[in-house]
């Protein structure tokens, strides 16, 4: 819970109320914020010393009165003359909000030139050093409200939010705190930058910070193993995430991997590392095509649907994959085989396939034997679907004996049946053959 310092009540003017902060190291500041639980004072200064106490340096003014209470000009144009000196300002010095008004700035605020790192109460190398801060504040009203505010400063790479107790919510990576100081911070509860493992340096952001609820305002920097993000927790562009291993692993990314010529990008979803598909593409890479679509020589559609000659309902009736078969088919064909596309291609007006015979049911007197043989098939019907039939598919082939274009293999037609294989036919198909060798077809 939020706990404040708390003044004697009813303090008025010309009492001040005095909060002098020991810091115990000292540390370059890279912003300063003030939060406070009663309505923000009318008048405030902030002092800082460089010698733990010993001298104070005026820092920041703030006031509704600049010139009676600080006798300086409100809002005064920075020249050369007056950019190292400390300014006052009327900005956040309104009574509301009655809780939780902040008065803040950060040290690169061209607003405040005196925050400059050529300031004679700097390094020069990295920002303004201080061992303690001394706010000093005047009251806005009678009531009785505590008027000293809890008080937040920050270093590049920490920040310390002290309260009633002081802690730490950004990370202590890249810091520029060295030397004998920087040991001393190590006491301090100061939490690393969550990296996940992927970098080794990080940097505060403070509108971060704010935006965390004041809880943390680290950014990892340079995130390795092709991982992106503030905190390096998602993949990069061009890989997905590898959900076998915890996002800490230095291969939780893995590369897309998209087909060159079947995907539309080389980005694919982070999540699943399904890449953008042309279309008829199909597969997580986008190597293969779709149901419907066959390949073509084309970089720009490599596949596309299969031209339908305009006469083919007058030509044959397409197979729509749901034949029974039953004895009087089986007796009309020639022959009844069992068969395993293996492979296709174009031969002229013709399609050879390459096949092999697993079972034979039924034979002419063309003598079909067991094993790799060729299956020719017209352009016309593959056109038309009168066979469909796809490679590295089994199935049931009954035709007609017609001579081959090679004198080798056997020939299917629009007349064939060509039926997708089930393992329940085969005992089905050695009853029929029974039947034949009975005489049975001659009845059928």
């Amino acid at each position: 819970n939020l706990t404040c310092w708390q003044s004697d009540s009813y303090v008025q003017y010309p009492h001040n109320v005095t909060l002098t902060l020991s810091l115990g190291k000292k540390f370059e500041v890279t912003y300063v914020s003030l939060q406070f639980c009663s309505p923000r004072p009318e008048s405030m200064a902030i002092h800082k010393s460089m010698d733990y106490g010993k001298t104070w340096v005026p820092f920041q003014f703030y006031s509704t009165q600049c010139r009676k209470m600080y006798n300086k000009p409100s809002r005064a144009a920075i020249t050369k003359q007056n950019e190292q000196e400390a300014v006052c300002t009327d900005s956040h010095t309104d009574v509301r909000p009655l809780s939780g008004g902040l008065i803040a700035f950060s040290l690169g605020d061209l607003s405040f030139p005196s925050k400059k790192l050529e300031s004679p109460h700097s390094t020069g190398q990295g920002g303004m050093w201080v061992s303690s801060w001394i706010p000093l504040a005047r009251g806005a009203t009678r009531a009785s409200h505590p008027v000293t505010p809890p008080l937040q400063w920050g270093s590049p790479g920490r920040t310390s939010r002290v309260s009633s107790a002081m802690h730490t919510g950004s990370p202590r990576v890249g810091t520029s705190v060295a030397g004998a100081d920087a040991d001393g911070l190590r006491s301090l509860p100061l939490a690393a930058c969550n990296c996940n493992l992927h970098a080794r340096r990080c940097r505060f952001n403070m509108e971060l910070y704010k935006l965390s609820g004041r809880k943390s305002g680290g950014v990892c920097l340079n995130c390795r193993h092709n991982t992106a993000g503030r905190h390096c927790h998602y993949c990069k562009e061009g890989f997905y995430r590898d959900l076998s291993k915890p996002i800490s692993h230095r291969k939780a990314c893995k590369e897309c991997d998209c087909h060159p010529v079947g995907a539309a990008g080389q980005t694919c979803n982070q999540t699943t590392g399904q890449c953008p598909c042309k279309d008829g593409v199909t597969g997580i890479t986008c190597n293969r095509c779709a149901k419907g679509y066959q390949q073509s020589r084309s970089p720009i559609a490599p596949c596309i649907t299969p031209a339908r000659p305009g006469n083919c309902d007058s030509y044959c009736k397409a197979s729509k994959g749901k034949l029974k078969i039953n004895m009087k088919k089986y007796c009309k064909k020639d022959y009844a085989v069992q068969i395993h596309i293996l492979k296709a291609e174009k031969n002229a007006d013709w399609w050879k396939f390459t096949v092999n015979i697993i079972s034979v049911y039924k034979q002419g007197s063309n003598r079909i034997r067991r094993g790799d043989q060729t299956l020719w098939i017209h352009s016309k019907d593959i056109a038309c679907k009168c066979p469909k039939i796809k490679p590295m598919k089994k199935y049931l082939l009954l035709g007609n004996n017609e001579d081959s274009p090679d004198q080798s293999g056997i020939i299917a037609d629009k007349t064939s049946l060509v039926i997708q294989w089930r393992d329940t036919w085969a005992r089905r198909l050695r009853k029929f053959q029974q039947r034949e060798k009975k005489g049975k077809c001659k009845k059928a």
